[in-house]
C-alpha cells in the first residue's frame, strides 16, 4: 500500500472550511471549560484526574451546527463523565495518525474516532467496550465512472485515512478478487474531510463508517454512498495498553450506561 502524497487540490475552500471548523471547536471547547470541568482544550496533559480525550471531528463523533456542539461520542462520553465523576477535557482532531501519536505520547489517555475494534487495533490498544456498530461503505461520485460493486476495485483507487481499520479488510479484498486495489493512505484528513474532497472531485473515491457518509451524502447529492465494502463492525474508544485502570472504568461505565434509558435517546436522536 502506498502513503499518499499530500495533493495539489484546487479547491481551496476546502482547506479554509476545515481550519475554521477546527479553530471554531477549539474556541468553543475552551468557552465550555469556564463552565464546566469536563471540557476544554490544554496544550498538554493535564495532569491530576483529569483525562484527555483526542476526538475527531465527523457528523456522528464531535460536530457543530450554529453555536453549538454535538455528536454522539461526545455526547455520550460527557454524560458518562457527569455520571462517573470524571474531569475529562476534549481535544478536536481532524486526522486519526495525530490523535493515535498523542495517545502513544501520553498527551492524551482516549482516542475517539472512527475505528473498529479490529486485530489491528487490538494488538497496540487497549479497545473498550462497543460503543456502536457501523460498517465501511465507499464513496464515489455518481458518473459515469461510478463503480456497482466491490469486485470492480481491482486497478482502482481508493483513498483511506492513515491507521484506518479498513487497510486490512481492502487487502483481503484484494486478494479475493486477485487484482490489486491501489490504496491511497492519508496523514492529513479524517472521514469527513476525505467524502468532501471526493464531493469536490479532487479525489475519485474514498471508504470511510456508513455512518458519517450517509451524514455527507445529505449535504453531498452528487456522491453516492450505497456500496458496502465492509461487514458490521463494533465501534470502540482506544487507550493505552498500560491503562487497565481507565479502561476497566470504561468498560463499565459504558456497559451500565447502555442500559439506561438515557443512552436509548441519545441513540435514538442520532440513529434513527
Amino acid at each position: 500500500m502506498k502513503q499518499l502524497n499530500k495533493p495539489d487540490h484546487k479547491k481551496t475552500a476546502l482547506y479554509l472550511a476545515l481550519l475554521a471548523g477546527v479553530l471554531f471547536l477549539m474556541f468553543m471547547l475552551k468557552q465550555c471549560s469556564s463552565k464546566s470541568p469536563y471540557a476544554h482544550i490544554a496544550p498538554s496533559h493535564s495532569g491530576g484526574d483529569t483525562v484527555d480525550v483526542a476526538i475527531e471531528y465527523s457528523p456522528l463523533l464531535l460536530y457543530r451546527y450554529a453555536d453549538t456542539l454535538g455528536g454522539f461520542n461526545y455526547d455520550m462520553l460527557r454524560m458518562i463523565a457527569h455520571e462517573e465523576g470524571m474531569a475529562i477535557k476534549f481535544h478536536p482532531l481532524t486526522a486519526l495518525p495525530e490523535a493515535l501519536k498523542g495517545l502513544d505520547d501520553g498527551l492524551y489517555d482516549i482516542v475517539v474516532a472512527d475505528v473498529a475494534g479490529s486485530t489491528d487495533f487490538q494488538q497496540n490498544y487497549s479497545v473498550t467496550e462497543p460503543v456502536y456498530i457501523d460498517r465501511q461503505v465507499l464513496v464515489q461520485l455518481k458518473d459515469s465512472a461510478m463503480l456497482n460493486s466491490t469486485l470492480e476495485l481491482g486497478g482502482k483507487e481508493v483513498w483511506v485515512s492513515s491507521n484506518a481499520s479498513v487497510l486490512s479488510r481492502l487487502k483481503n479484498l484484494s486478494a479475493e478478487i486477485g487484482d490489486s486495489i491501489i490504496v491511497r493512505q492519508d496523514s492529513i484528513y479524517g472521514s469527513e474531510q476525505l467524502v468532501m474532497l471526493v464531493a469536490t472531485g479532487d479525489i475519485p473515491r474514498a471508504v470511510v463508517n456508513e455512518t458519517v457518509a450517509e451524514a455527507m451524502a445529505k449535504d453531498y447529492d452528487n456522491i453516492d454512498v450505497s456500496t458496502k465494502v465492509s461487514f458490521s463492525q463494533f465501534q470502540p474508544w482506544l487507550l493505552r495498553k498500560d491503562n487497565n485502570e481507565l479502561t476497566t472504568r470504561l468498560d463499565s461505565a459504558i456497559v451500565r450506561f447502555k442500559k439506561t434509558q438515557a443512552f436509548q435517546t441519545l441513540y435514538s436522536r442520532y440513529f434513527n
